[in-house]
């Protein structure tokens, strides 16, 4: 009897179930920050032209090895969380006009324009007109840190906010933004053109703002005058096999999804 008290099994097995726990924390953390992701340079696929060449050549960054940050640099959730905490607290706060253009069916486009802080590195007058992601607007954090920084380097910004986003603006017609529509980025770079008719125009275009711009470039010859390059930051070329990843579970992907759907839900509602 005494032997059995002194050499009882539970604890043994109670060691390896601990064990196995931890095995399974410590594979979650693995998968989760893709800790086993190789690093390696951008895949670029362009070509072969003199403007191609002189882009390399003068943004040697774009063939170098990406090194993110040590643990949680390979985890796209942990830098999204992170820059969404941290961009609220750092995040510059920019003075802007915001212009109001009424459109003929109704509706009233709103932009926010910010003049440059600084002459530009080749002493010309260039704009960027920008056009932020799905249901966002010149508020957001992304595109103050983006306008505070062009404003430093000499460059006037025009951000676009989308119709219906902003939520002190009321929708004048029965309809918001859509996937598609480029009308009222076409009335904002209009604006441009006649307010400041010596200027050059960037057009950057974040995540489905890269798909109007790029849609609104491609509409008309006329749309390209004055415009010097088109920058697309993260844009979906493909909205069904983009909807398809969405609905996976695999990497949480279709947590995303609840939380986009949930965001254009409360757009829509707000003007209800």
């Amino acid at each position: 009897m005494s032997a059995m008290l002194e050499t009882p099994e539970l604890p043994a097995v109670f060691d390896g179930v601990k064990l196995a726990a931890v095995a399974a924390v410590l594979y979650v953390i693995v998968r989760c920050l893709n800790l086993k992701s190789p690093t390696a340079p951008p895949e670029l696929i362009y070509q072969d032209s003199a403007l191609a060449r002189f882009l390399l050549k003068s943004c040697p960054l774009l063939t170098k090895e990406y090194i993110p940050p040590l643990i949680w640099g390979k985890s796209g959730h942990i830098q999204t969380a992170l820059y969404g905490k941290m961009g609220r607290v750092r995040s510059p706060h920019p003075y802007g006009l915001r212009k109001y253009i009424t459109m003929p069916d109704g509706a009233t486009a709103t932009f926010d324009l910010f003049e440059p802080r600084s002459e530009h590195c080749i002493g010309e007058d260039v704009t960027m007109v920008i056009c932020p992601g799905i249901a966002n607007h010149s508020e957001k954090q992304y595109i103050r840190t983006f306008v505070d920084y062009a404003q430093k380097n000499g460059y006037r910004c025009a951000v676009l906010n989308h119709l219906g986003a902003l939520p002190n603006i009321e929708l004048t017609s029965p309809r918001m933004f859509t996937y598609g529509c480029t009308w009222e980025f076409g009335a904002m770079v209009n604006y441009i053109k006649k307010t400041y008719p010596q200027t050059q125009l960037v057009v950057v275009g974040f995540s489905l703002g890269g798909n109007i711009v790029c849609k609104y470039l491609g509409e008309s010859q006329a749309n390209q005058e004055r415009v010097l390059c088109c920058v697309s930051v993260c844009q979906g070329y493909s909205a069904l096999r983009a909807q398809e990843t969405f609905m996976q579970w695999d990497q949480c992907r279709r947590f995303y999804n609840f939380l986009m759907a949930d965001n254009m839900k409360k757009i829509i509602l707000s003007h209800r």
